[in-house]
């Protein structure tokens, strides 16, 4: 056996380094500084200390080098080691699968997983989060991310995947993303997920009808949004043309399914079913005659010509029995009423250029007519609108209000508003109509429909103003501390771009 041994100091240099009573210099003694969190310390000198990341760095290593692993789970062919506690602390699925004793798997020490294709290919990922809380996210990734989530119960992973959807539905449109988070969040109860691509979808119509996605959309799912009157479109032949396009991908698939006479009989049945949401009265009598060239209707010319000639009819003012059988039927009426359309019959644009140079209080003035029907028969009767914005607030000046009493002074005040004030011009008749306004916004480079506020209002002589306020949120669009808005659209992203659309409500 071996000892180092450590030379001992002279006796001359242990005077040198004691006093007369043994005590070593405080020269000597090494300065020892003061820690720079000792201010953190209570007057009892007692301080919460937290390691937490090198203890989650340890528990990391553990899936990093296998270490003591006690199963194997095996997912598309590939094997992973894995520990219970971990597995059980991170999933109830999980837990109940390998502490149930009624569960086969409780007693194993190798379990196979059958996972969808995609969420084999982030399976390694989903792991691993178990272990650190860390992991990388996309719009690709998220969805098989949040499925395995969903599976497994992992509830703080599903709370990070919806979270970012929400924030990023403007992506998944981009990369053709958008109809499958759209699905999948419907089936699976994710309403916030949901609701905002489903509001994206209904203000973008048309945009997402261009997305290679837009086939994939189910029927019923389709439908649903072929039912809505906030549906945002140019015209009422844009819906046509979408889902003329959704139908031909729909037919490529049934003749790779089905023999031809089958795919055939199920597609006629499909052209039915989805063509009959199409509000063909809202088709001006000319449009209505240039889908007679179209394919479809050469196809199927029962169903169209149908169609068609209740447009007529309801152009014509003539209430006959088509018309009045459709208005009896469920939801029939929605046929005979107009969506928000933005071809320039229907609506105006209003544009505020270098929108940060603005006045505050500043105002803009639009001026625009609408006709008072969808009806032909009608086409030559207009109403007049005038439009005022004031995006940065509205500043009431002082004025004096007369009465009875004598004369009474109303101080000045302001409001921190986007208010949008329409007004008729010299209303000779009740005007009932439905006002649409749009505002456009600018994300991942895509200029969109962001927000859509709707109002039902009736125009008299005693009430010829709307006024809107908080057409959108003001501090969104005023405050730029944090950055340009997500309101302002243009290549230098300094433009407020906002549709007004204005249409008669039905009279049936």
């Amino acid at each position: 056996m071996f000892f180092s041994r450590t030379q001992q100091p002279s006796c001359n240099e242990r005077h040198e380094r004691s006093d007369s009573m043994g005590n070593i210099p405080r020269t000597n003694i090494p300065k020892v500084e003061e820690a720079e969190d000792h201010k953190l310390c209570d007057k009892e000198h007692e301080q919460q200390i937290d390691n937490s990341n090198t203890v989650l760095e340890k528990i990391a290593s553990l899936y990093a080098e296998r270490l003591l692993s006690d199963i194997t789970l095996e997912v598309g062919g590939k094997q992973f080691a894995a520990h219970r506690l971990i597995l059980c602390a991170s999933s109830d699925v999980f837990q109940v699968m390998l502490m149930n004793p009624s569960w086969s798997e409780s007693q194993e020490t190798k379990i196979c997983l059958q996972e969808d294709p995609a969420c084999v290919l982030v399976f390694p990922d989903f792991l691993k989060y178990l272990y650190t809380g860390k992991l990388h996210i996309n719009h690709f990734l998220v969805l098989p991310l949040v499925t395995l989530a969903d599976k497994y119960n992992v509830k703080d992973l599903v709370h990070l995947c919806v979270d970012y959807m929400c924030r990023h539905v403007v992506s998944a449109t981009r990369h053709n993303q958008l109809v499958l988070w759209l699905q999948y969040t419907l089936n699976c109860g994710h309403s916030l997920v949901f609701k905002a691509c489903a509001s994206f979808i209904t203000w973008n119509f048309e945009l997402v009808g261009e997305m290679e996605d837009f086939g994939t959309l189910e029927t019923d799912v389709l439908i649903s949004f072929l039912q809505k009157s906030d549906l945002v479109i140019s015209d009422e032949v844009a819906v046509f043309q979408c889902v003329a396009k959704w139908l031909s991908i729909q037919e490529k698939k049934l003749l790779s399914l089905h023999r031809e006479l089958e795919a055939q009989y199920h597609f006629k049945h499909l052209v039915t079913e989805v063509m009959s949401h199409v509000r063909f009265p809202m088709m001006s009598p000319r449009q209505l005659a240039s889908l007679l060239i179209h394919s479809l209707t050469s196809r199927f010319k029962d169903f169209f010509i149908e169609r068609m000639a209740l447009a007529m009819a309801f152009h014509n003012n003539q209430n006959d029995h088509r018309v009045l059988t459709v208005l009896q039927e469920k939801n029939g009426h929605l046929l005979f009423t107009p969506r928000l359309y933005t071809t320039e019959q229907w609506s105006a644009s209003l544009i505020i250029e270098n929108y940060p140079s603005l006045a505050t209080y500043g105002v803009r003035t639009l001026v625009f007519n609408t006709p008072i029907s969808f009806q032909d028969a009608h086409s030559d009767h207009f109403f007049e609108w005038t439009v005022d914005i004031y995006p940065k607030g509205v500043w009431f000046k002082k004025f004096y209000l007369i009465v009875w009493q004598g004369t009474l002074e109303i101080p000045e005040s302001v409001s921190k508003t986007v208010r949008l004030s329409l007004t008729q011009k010299d209303p000779e008749d009740i005007a009932r109509v439905s006002v649409g306004i749009l505002i456009c916004g600018k994300q991942d480079g895509l200029e969109h429909i962001r927000r859509v506020v709707q109002r039902n209002f009736v125009f008299s002589d005693e009430e010829r103003m709307l006024n809107i306020n908080d057409l959108v949120p003001y501090e969104d669009l005023n405050d730029l501390r944090a950055g340009r808005s997500a309101y302002l659209t243009g290549p230098n992203s300094d433009c407020l771009k906002l549709h007004v659309v204005i249409t008669p409500l039905p009279t049936f």
